[in-house]
């Protein structure tokens, strides 16, 4: 038996978007409807609303209610999405009341990544923030079971069987933390091996549908998976990338961020993020084209300063530059003459040199290549440059001192201070 049996239904919903204290927004409600249709699921009318303050049972109020319950009558529609998050006890009434499956953003989010998660990583990432959104709402599944076991083969060690299937879920969840610690070790040898070469890595972060996987096959000459919906990309990639006058980088593109971006989705997917993290430059991918751009951009930083990201060197990449009139692909800089945006189409693949050039100048001035003499001594230091530096040549002479030919990253310039 499924911890929670739930029909097999969901083709057709009825959507609750309200304007709580005057907060309406139709670029938030044009939003959830691409959420619901980035679901497979087909939406076949709106309710609209305002209200002061969420009500407590059904968070709408009762002519509000009996409005849905009227519609899901003549619609059809065999599942309530609200685009909002619901309580625990707010979800349980309304399907209580409504007799059909009512499903908040929060939820539809991780049911759109349980349905993209392709790798073995990505699927136990969802299946951790499911269990770990699930996990305080166990009533809802098991209300016919909230009594005491009895019967016949049925008498337990004395706990319900709410008890025991939170105790389950935990064992579960533990299992997958375990194993996702596995993953993030294997990931981190991979960075280290990295960071011993030399070799920068730029990790893509973005709203979702900003372009990031077109850019990212436009950069790479790759063939990802790309489409004209939300969180196309869920598995990170990586791709070595190989820049003029420079040499390799290390591209990694990342699942794109939303308004309300569940944290429990946050939390689960930190190891992918890692990816993020470590990164040595963020292109943030900005759609261009979109009314809400900034709103967009801020909501990216707000994630990146969660997940300990907001410090790393950004890049601004204003994609889409297509959908513009009288814009074309080109390069912004700041008051000092350094690189700050760069504008381009991936699709139309215009202006990605111009990108590849500014990548190039930004790893270049990232690094200083240095002619060093060591002493026999130093031997420690020496060790410390093979680990973080590119040694480009390297001659003993017979005295024992060390001549080398390094390029050093200017954040590991620490160690050269007292040569």
């Amino acid at each position: 038996m499924e911890l929670f049996d739930r029909p097999d239904t969901g083709e057709k919903a009825l959507i609750v978007h309200l304007s709580i204290n005057e907060s309406f927004s139709a670029d938030d409600l044009d939003e959830f409807i691409q959420l619901v249709e980035s679901a497979n699921v087909e939406p076949v009318i709106t309710v609209k609303g305002s209200r002061k303050t969420p009500d407590s049972r059904y968070y709408v109020g009762k002519g509000k209610l009996e409005e849905v319950k009227h519609l899901l009558h003549e619609t059809c529609a065999d599942v309530v999405l609200f685009n909002h998050s619901l309580s625990p006890s707010q979800q349980r009434n309304l399907e209580k009341e409504l007799e059909v499956r009512v499903l908040d953003r929060t939820n539809l989010i991780l049911d759109i990544f349980a349905q993209r998660a392709q790798s073995f990583e990505g699927k136990l990432q969802v299946e951790l923030a499911q269990l770990q959104h699930l996990s305080t709402r166990l009533v809802r599944g098991w209300t016919h079971l909230e009594r005491q076991k009895g019967g016949i083969g049925m008498r337990g060690p004395g706990e319900t069987q709410l008890e025991t299937d939170r105790r389950l879920v935990s064992q579960r969840i533990r299992q997958i933390k375990s194993r996702l610690q596995k993953v993030d070790k294997q990931r981190e040898q991979g960075r280290r091996s990295r960071q011993r070469a030399d070799v920068p890595t730029v990790s893509l972060v973005g709203y979702t549908n900003a372009g990031k996987s077109t850019l990212f096959n436009a950069l790479s000459d790759s063939s990802i998976y790309v489409a004209d919906q939300l969180f196309a990309t869920l598995d990170p990639t990586l791709r070595q990338v190989k820049l003029p006058d420079f040499g390799e980088i290390v591209l990694a593109d990342t699942v794109g961020f939303i308004q309300d971006l569940p944290h429990e989705l946050v939390a689960a997917f930190r190891s992918t993020l890692q990816e993020t993290i470590e990164a040595d430059l963020l292109l943030h991918v900005v759609d261009a084209s979109s009314p809400n751009r900034q709103e967009q951009i801020d909501e990216v930083n707000l994630v990146l300063k969660e997940i300990g990201a907001d410090s790393i060197p950004q890049l601004m990449v204003y994609n889409k530059v297509d959908r513009l009139t009288a814009v074309e692909p080109h390069v912004d800089l700041d008051d000092a003459g350094q690189i700050k945006a760069v504008w381009l189409s991936a699709m139309m693949n215009e202006g990605v040199g111009l990108l590849l050039d500014s990548l190039s100048t930004h790893c270049h001035t990232d690094t200083t290549r240095r002619s060093l003499t060591l002493k026999p001594h130093q031997a420690k230091l020496r060790a410390a440059l093979f680990n973080h530096a590119q040694v480009i040549s390297e001659v003993t002479e017979d005295n024992g001192d060390c001549l080398l030919e390094v390029v050093i990253a200017n954040k590991f310039s620490y160690l050269l201070k007292d040569l």
